[in-house]
């Protein structure tokens, strides 16, 4: 039987004190980041297994679950936070609101570890290598919610019928007599801009296989939208109608504001179909059709299968997909 790894050897190996390798393996410590992970990747290479009774909550015990975006300042991440709280509440659990700040001494993998949370939903956030293995070090499971890559590393993952959706936009506009069609893209392309943009695509074949389409790109916002799309507005010939799908609500207000600024009535002139459904989509003059993503209800999935995990259950090895619906207003 093989001699159990010491933490005098990880601290050795990985250039730091007995001290400072306890407490970058405990999350506990005021340490600089890079020491932290070089002292755990460290541990992970010589097979070093620490005493979970040893520093530190073990995972659970303070029936917490972490909800960790980007931000916690618009539409979508009130409907996710709504969500979460709900099902953390309904199982006895506490929600923590865990933000991902874009800079390299951001640990918030060690703060949750220090907190001894029973699991961790991240939303549309590409975890690393080294962010995953600090909470699998420590028996942190992780749901991905709306991940922004295909490949989500073998995690549990909660998300929507965006290729569905995409169609559906199609087929409706379609319908409602667009003679043009556009699709609004995102920029970068994360997987659920492509899975809704193939969705579109595929079903605007086979209902109108000639159809004249063009492609923009923006940056998921309404300002690069409407740039984008002013070009094409402006090449509408008379009589045309121009079947916009934007793969955010987002940026269909910025269609909105093209429209407005090339003297193209919604929907007489531009049909405009949208995805998501946040509250702003019904504030629109006109209120905006769009493909409704259950939000709320990913959200509460995720937490939900957590709580579950805590109490023995196994995590799904497939993802949770839940379905999209076209809700027409007043834009088509």
């Amino acid at each position: 039987m093989p001699a159990r790894v010491s933490l005098a050897a990880v601290a050795a190996a990985a250039g730091v004190s007995v001290a400072t390798a306890s407490r970058a393996l405990s999350g506990r410590g005021d340490l600089a980041p890079a020491t932290r992970r070089r002292v755990l990747a460290t541990a992970r290479a010589l097979g070093y297994a620490r005493d979970p009774a040893v520093g530190g909550r073990p995972p659970g015990s303070a029936r917490l679950v972490d909800l960790v975006l980007g931000w916690f300042h618009n539409a979508y991440s009130d409907e996710v936070t709504a969500g979460a709280r709900s099902a953390a509440a309904a199982a006895g659990y506490d929600l923590v609101l865990t933000e991902e700040r874009d800079t390299p001494d951001d640990d918030w993998p060690m703060r949750i570890r220090r907190r001894g949370s029973a699991g961790v939903v991240l939303g549309l956030i590409s975890p690393t290598a080294s962010q995953l293995a600090a909470l699998n070090d420590a028996e942190i499971p992780v749901v991905l919610m709306d991940p922004q890559a295909e490949t989500s590393r073998g995690l549990t993952s909660v998300r929507t019928t965006d290729r569905e959706g995409g169609a559906a936009a199609a087929m409706h506009l379609a319908e409602r007599g667009a003679t043009r069609f556009a699709v609004v893209l995102g920029s970068p392309p994360y997987r659920y801009g492509r899975a809704r943009n193939t969705g579109f695509r595929e079903a605007l074949r086979l209902v109108r296989p000639d159809a004249d389409l063009v492609a923009v790109q923006a940056d998921w916002g309404a300002a690069g939208a409407r740039e984008a799309a002013l070009p094409v507005l402006r090449g509408l010939k008379p009589g045309e109608r121009l079947g916009v799908f934007a793969c955010s609500d987002e940026m269909a207000a910025g269609v909105y504001s093209a429209a407005a600024a090339t003297g193209r009535r919604i929907p007489d002139d531009v049909l405009v179909v949208g995805f998501d459904d946040l509250r702003g989509a019904r504030w629109l003059t006109p209120p905006l059709t769009t493909v409704r993503q259950p939000i709320r209800e990913m959200a509460a999935a995720a937490v939900t299968a957590l709580t579950e995990a805590a109490a023995g259950a196994a995590l799904p090895p497939a993802p949770i997909a839940l379905p999209t619906q076209l809700i027409v207003r007043g834009s088509t």
